[in-house]
């Protein structure tokens, strides 16, 4: 057999498993590769447990390997709701910047993501218990314009800040 019919049936091979491919099917999931995002918004009762334990292993390792001080991260760090969010979304990257079929780019993302969640960390407390921990009170809602609202929801508002002449070249 000869390199051109060698070439000839790697392409028809290729070809016969191409047929059954429809890339507008997408089965998969969008979540981060070997990471459970948690919601914290909807987490149900019964599954708040597991995330708060997984959470707190990670949120124990993370203070003590990168040396994160009790003035960033207090020992009472599950009762700042700024602090959980923070923490879990680092847990998720750091999740799924260290899993195994990374292509080896990962751990130095999750340290640049690191630096850039440190200073959030530190607003995110600033010693926000020292006068003891009370409930979150929400802002009082106001009730919105449903007639502005029906206004604006019926454009994207994406190019705001482009000059109306742009809008008008685009739409000819």
């Amino acid at each position: 057999m000869t390199t051109s019919d060698e070439a000839d049936d790697v392409e028809a091979q290729i070809a016969g498993e191409m047929t059954a491919f429809a890339p507008a099917d997408r089965y998969g999931t969008s979540a981060p590769i070997g990471a459970t995002i948690v919601d914290w918004r909807t987490l149900r009762d019964a599954d708040a447990r597991t995330a708060w334990d997984t959470l707190r292993d990670w949120v124990e390792w993370f203070t003590d390997r990168y040396r994160i001080p009790e003035s960033t991260v207090p020992r009472c760090w599950y009762k700042h709701g700024q602090l959980v969010e923070e923490l879990s979304a680092l847990h998720t990257a750091h999740t799924a910047a260290f899993d195994s079929s990374d292509a080896g780019f990962g751990p130095i993302g999750w340290h640049e993501r690191l630096s850039l969640a440190l200073p959030r960390l530190n607003r995110a407390y600033a010693g926000g218990c020292s006068n003891g921990h009370h409930e979150h009170i929400s802002r009082p809602q106001q009730p919105v314009d449903e007639q502005d609202w029906d206004v604006w929801t019926t454009q994207a508002h994406a190019h705001r800040d482009t000059p109306v002449s742009h809008h008008r070249k685009e739409e000819q």
